[in-house]
């Protein structure tokens, strides 16, 4: 337990220090890409600073554009939009209006808060993205790590008629993004021990996602309990369970050093199974979250690989 929570507080303190910094950083400044930058719109009728979010878009927008949903990773519990101010100059970039959200976390604000957050946004993006150049009829989700795990949750809901408020409203509003890009996605939190089970992961990333675990879903999270059903989306896509609509097409990119890659392996397998389209490329020697440092030569081939599943798909 000590070890575990040192661990955490190492962790989490060096996460925060980055998200403070996260604006400071010269290339954050948009305009140096081309890109305009409308940050702090609240997408729900809060106070909160959770519930804001950041537009990216090219300058002298020629709309309507394409739409992406940017939804950050941090273990459920650390970073913001703030800190993945890259992802949205990214896709600006390559001609998209992006909504970089921010949204509740845990231990604060567990499990499903997150979850209902991003749904907020969705229908917020869905109904004001006009008003920013953009077009949601051709909308994206994405996002990595424990963003990857609420943008395919988010996907389920659109797809498949659920009990849960959120995700029956999210349904009810017959709205199928176009395309998902979860990344080295997180896609089953009730179960940590996995890791070590399967892989043999170090006890100090073991003890991380067991703390992701802990502080999303409670210490004695079960993955019986079907409250908890859709903090495991991938458990929900494994499941014999009909979906009413099809789910969209699917990139999800992964480094072959990510702990984290049974989790992409076992999506594309489901995906295969069901007959969704998709693609789930590894890249050699890769991170967590590799793509995020676009200096690297495998990110900038990710990125590329993105945007041509994007053209491929459509959108």
């Amino acid at each position: 337990m000590l070890r575990r929570h040192a661990g955490r507080v190492v962790v989490d303190n060096i996460w925060r220090g980055l998200s403070a910094a996260g604006r400071m950083v010269p290339a954050a400044r948009p305009e140096r890409h081309g890109v305009e930058c409308i940050r702090d719109v609240a997408y729900r009728d809060s106070s909160r600073v959770e519930h804001r979010l950041d537009v990216y878009r090219p300058q002298d927008v020629q709309g309507p554009l394409p739409v992406v949903i940017y939804v950050h990773g941090g273990g459920f519990r650390v970073l913001s939009k703030d800190t993945h101010w890259v992802m949205g100059i990214a896709f600006a970039r390559a001609g998209y209006v992006v909504f970089n959200v921010s949204y509740r976390l845990a231990p604060r604000d567990p499990f499903p808060a997150g979850l209902e957050d991003v749904a907020a946004a969705f229908a917020w993006v869905r109904a004001n993205a006009a008003r920013y150049g953009g077009d949601a009829s051709r909308l994206v989700l994405a996002g990595e790590s424990a963003g990857a795990n609420l943008v395919t949750a988010l996907t389920i809901a659109s797809c498949q008629r659920r009990p849960e408020p959120w995700a029956h409203a999210v349904f009810e509003a017959d709205a199928v993004p176009r395309a998902v890009i979860p990344a080295c996605g997180l896609l089953q939190v009730t179960d940590p021990d996995r890791y070590r089970r399967e892989h043999g992961i170090s006890w100090f990333i073991h003890d991380q996602l067991e703390e992701v675990t802990h502080a999303y879903l409670g210490a004695h999270a079960s993955t019986d309990d079907p409250a908890l059903a859709l903090a495991d989306p991938l458990c929900v896509l494994e499941c014999e369970a009909e979906f009413e609509r099809p789910l969209p097409p699917f990139f999800a990119p992964v480094g072959t050093a990510d702990p984290l890659i049974e989790d992409n392996r076992r999506l594309a397998r489901v995906l295969a199974r069901r007959g969704v389209p998709h693609r789930a490329p590894e890249y050699p020697g890769e991170p967590h979250a590799f793509h995020a440092l676009v200096f690297r030569r495998n990110a900038r081939r990710c990125w590329r690989d993105i945007f041509a599943f994007l053209r491929d798909t459509g959108v």
